[in-house]
């Protein structure tokens, strides 16, 4: 019976996952499917509504639609402004789970590898949602999360990169071995400490490659950001 369950979802509880549009929620996603505990109903992002797009990752919000799309799940668009003070971040994703929660979910997927201070926020603030994360890829070696990302055929692009961190010469570069051979020693090779963001193009997780061009790369609130466009489509500025 147990099998018979599992094999029409009602064995797996339901939940949302929270899609930064970058590798690691990429591949959060992709483990939570081979891994059959929860059923992912919904990508979860956070939209800056000034510029329409991905908070932190300033990918644009129509490739994030051609993301969701090709990884078979509805979007669920929480958007903020910028800059957005933090009590109306909270007050955003606390709608947010409030709807979930409606829908009967109790839990939100994160693609967090080690950062202590990240995850017990996010176990507080969900708690007071009535909500439980969960952290597939918690504690993982990044070198060998990331050398097996590209292994398992997962595609993706540096749109963000902090200067402080890493040379803004490494914006827009694709996330490969050869990138993962150039980074600095004391660089993660997830970018975990926020040296860098990404978009996931390809892999597993997706029905299609989304095929994208890089445009413009520009320095603007001390990142670089890569300005990437569905192919084929015109270059716009990269704070449009």
């Amino acid at each position: 019976m147990a099998n018979h369950l599992e094999s029409h979802g009602a064995a797996r509880p339901q939940a949302w996952l929270a899609w930064s549009s970058g590798k690691d929620s990429a591949w959060a996603l992709q483990t939570i499917r081979q891994d059959r505990e929860f059923n992912v109903v919904a990508l979860l992002t956070t939209v800056n509504s000034t510029h329409n797009r991905v908070a932190m990752h300033a990918v644009r919000d129509s490739l994030l639609e051609i993301q969701a799309a090709s990884a078979g799940l509805p979007l669920v668009k929480v958007p903020i402004p910028s800059p957005c003070p933090n009590e109306i971040y909270e007050q955003a994703m606390s709608a947010a789970m409030a709807r979930a929660r409606a829908q009967g979910i109790r839990h939100v997927i994160f693609g967090d590898l080690f950062l202590e201070d990240i995850r017990a926020y996010r176990e507080k603030q969900l708690a007071t949602c009535g909500m439980t994360p969960v952290f597939p890829l918690w504690g993982r070696n990044t070198r060998q999360l990331a050398e097996g990302m590209i292994a398992g055929g997962l595609s993706a692009f540096l749109t963000c990169v902090d200067p402080r961190q890493l040379d803004r010469a490494f914006a827009g570069r694709r996330f490969d071995k050869d990138l993962l051979a150039a980074l600095p020693r004391d660089v993660d090779p997830c970018g975990e400490n926020g040296e860098f963001h990404t978009f996931a193009s390809a892999g597993p997780m997706f029905r299609a490659e989304i095929p994208v061009t890089l445009g413009e790369i520009v320095q603007r609130d001390g990142f670089v950001f890569a300005d990437l466009l569905p192919r084929n489509a015109a270059v716009g500025t990269a704070g449009s």
